[in-house]
């Protein structure tokens, strides 16, 4: 085993129609407060990389993930935060590749495998969800409904909302790329066995999208540590970013260790 360098930097990788943008003022707090490098980096159909087809394999993600950061020549070993489908990515990398990573923090997120679909997607989200994908909904409505969806925090509405749209409108996600993304996380099973990093779960108590007894199954199942935040919903650096960086930096701050691998 051995010990993984203290400047190792950050990937932040966001989940379904979400991007770089949608993670606030995490990414520049979390460089800020580290001293380490923050990558965001936007899965296909997203952000940046929203005029691209979003790929129905999630192994498809996590190589458009290692192909960015190559091309942005970071390398070693990295520290990656996944939020929700972002988190499902994350796995899926730590699992094929676990040399390259040197811990993992799954947010929100869920795995097949080890929770029942209607935890993995609750019912009224399914249906709200469904409303949006089927219909012509406008902008506002989407973004509306995604803050109801994701987040416990309705002082934070009106602004949120405005700043969602703004993203959407610079970088809008199509129908059909949701329903992409959507059809890659159901089919995404969770492995065996646990990924070979250091690995913390995270999750909102108030979680209105995925059920937090998923982020309890997981973190049982793979028997790690399990931190829940009692107010957060789904968007935790929406919700709670003070509570997530910290958890965050004192995460960086342990003595992680990697176990060596050969390159996979």
């Amino acid at each position: 085993m051995s010990t993984m360098p203290p400047e190792a930097p950050w990937v932040l990788l966001r989940g379904l129609s979400r991007e770089a943008q949608h993670w606030g003022e995490v990414p520049q707090q979390l460089q800020a407060r580290t001293g380490r490098a923050v990558h965001c980096i936007d899965l296909p159909g997203n952000g940046v990389e929203w005029q691209r087809a979003s790929p129905v394999c999630v192994r498809d993600m996590a190589l458009h993930v290692r192909q960015r950061l190559q091309a942005q020549r970071v390398t070693g070993p990295v520290h990656v935060v996944g939020l929700s489908m972002g988190a499902m990515v994350a796995v899926d990398w730590a699992t094929a590749w676990p040399n390259e990573l040197c811990s993992l923090v799954l947010i929100n997120s869920s795995l097949r495998g080890f929770s029942a679909w209607h935890q993995r997607l609750r019912l009224p989200a399914v249906v709200r969800l469904l409303g949006l994908l089927l219909s012509p909904a406008s902008d506002e409505r989407w973004e509306s409904t995604l803050f109801d969806l994701t987040s416990r925090c309705p002082a934070l509405r009106e602004a949120t909302v405005a700043d969602w749209l703004a993203i959407r409108r610079a970088h809008p996600v199509t129908r059909l790329n949701a329903l992409r993304q959507l059809l890659a996380a159901a089919r995404y099973r969770a492995p065996a066995q646990a990924p070979r990093v250091p690995l913390l779960v995270l999750s909102g108590a108030g979680d209105q999208l995925v059920s937090p007894a998923c982020s309890a199954a997981m973190a049982a199942h793979w028997q790690v540590p399990h931190r829940v935040h009692l107010q957060a919903g789904h968007d935790l650096p929406l919700d709670a970013p003070e509570w997530l960086l910290q958890e965050l930096i004192d995460w960086a701050a342990m003595p992680h260790k990697a176990v060596d691998v050969q390159p996979g």
